[in-house]
This record gives C-alpha cells, sequence and structure tokens, in this order.
C-alpha cells in the first residue's frame, strides 16, 4: 500500500459517514474516557508521578480516531482540568496541575496521540508489530515531554528512576495488549467484508 494512501481507522469504519455532530461526539468522549482512566491511578514511593491508565486511554483515542479527532480530544481534556473539572488523577484540576510535576506529560497528550493516530490512520494497527511500534512511539512522546517537564523538580540523577523506569514494564503489556486487539478487530471487519481502505 501506499504511503500517500489514507486509510481508515476504526471509528470510520464503526461511522463511515460521520458528521460533524458524531465527530464532536466523538472527541468529547474520548476526553471523558481520559479523564476516567486518569482515576486509575498507583501512587509510586518517591515519585510525583503516579502510575494511571491515562497514557493507555490517550494512545487508544489516536489508534481509534485519528490524529485530528485524537489531538482535539485531548487538548479538549486538559481544556477540562484547566477550568477545574476534576479530569486529572485523584479528581484533581486545574492549572496548577499543568505547571507541576506532571505538567510535561499531561502537555504532551495531544501530540502523542496525534502520532499514534497518524501511524494507525495509515495502516499500522493492522499489525501487531507496526501497532506496538506505533504504541512505543506515542509513549515516547510522552515520557519525553514528561521528563523535560519533571527535570524542573526532581534531580537529574534521580529523573529516570522517578519518572521513566516504573512506567516502562506497564507501557510494554498496554502496547502488546493493544498491538493484539486492534489487528483482530481488523480482521473481524474484514470477515464481515466491510471496506477498511479510502483513497
Amino acid at each position: 500500500m501506499s504511503s500517500s494512501v489514507r486509510t481508515l481507522t476504526l471509528a470510520d469504519l464503526a461511522w463511515p459517514h460521520a458528521g460533524a455532530p458524531t465527530q464532536v461526539a466523538q472527541i468529547v468522549v474520548a476526553s471523558l474516557v481520559t479523564a476516567l482512566a486518569a482515576q486509575v491511578a498507583i501512587p509510586l514511593p518517591g515519585s510525583p508521578v503516579p502510575i494511571t491508565g491515562q497514557t493507555f486511554a490517550v494512545l487508544l483515542s489516536g489508534a481509534v480516531l485519528g490524529p485530528k479527532r485524537a489531538f482535539l480530544a485531548q487538548a479538549l481534556y486538559l481544556l477540562e482540568g484547566a477550568v477545574g473539572l476534576p479530569v486529572f488523577a485523584g479528581f484533581s484540576a486545574g492549572v496548577a496541575k499543568l505547571v507541576g510535576p506532571t505538567g510535561g506529560y499531561l502537555f504532551a497528550f495531544p501530540l502523542a496521540a496525534a502520532v499514534t493516530g497518524f501511524l494507525c490512520a495509515r495502516g499500522w494497527d493492522r499489525r501487531f508489530v507496526t501497532m506496538f511500534a506505533a504504541m512505543l512511539l506515542g509513549s515516547t512522546v510522552i515520557f519525553a515531554c514528561g521528563l523535560a517537564g519533571l527535570s524542573r523538580f526532581v534531580p537529574a540523577d534521580a529523573l529516570l528512576a522517578t519518572g521513566l523506569v516504573p512506567f516502562v514494564p506497564g507501557d510494554l503489556v498496554k502496547s502488546a495488549l493493544a498491538s493484539l486487539a486492534f489487528p483482530a478487530a481488523w480482521r473481524a471487519a474484514h470477515r464481515r467484508g466491510g471496506s477498511t481502505d479510502q483513497a
């Protein structure tokens, strides 16, 4: 398949003729799913960054919606938190969270969703290896921005142990699960005879 050919996402397949209201609803729902996933939080001793389901929801929004809608969904999520809705981990909210130790991770969400979505909208979610790579690339964006922000609060010699290493095993597991689920979903769609590509 030519790299210039855009393929469908799972959302496109489910709603092939989605108008603006449906797309807006998808964006809002994805932001709320991220908010719910943020409440699955495990504090880490000695680290201001908890383990959450948040990043998984961010990357899945990209894989399901594609780059534009996923970017907007995560930007909306940040806006919801900034204006005081309790959508961040631990039902927290406010601009202070965006400029605090976890702010770099949060600000990375729209970009990470867009990166994952860009790749999946070009067929990377059809095979285990490429889906796994798409998820890892999205995670890399989150960790790169997150560590840059965290470096203002944590000594350099403790930065990786505080903001990266504890999260790698979970990210690998979540990436593997998504890499099994998405190709399986596409195979099921093919068996039903649905069209999965468009110019």
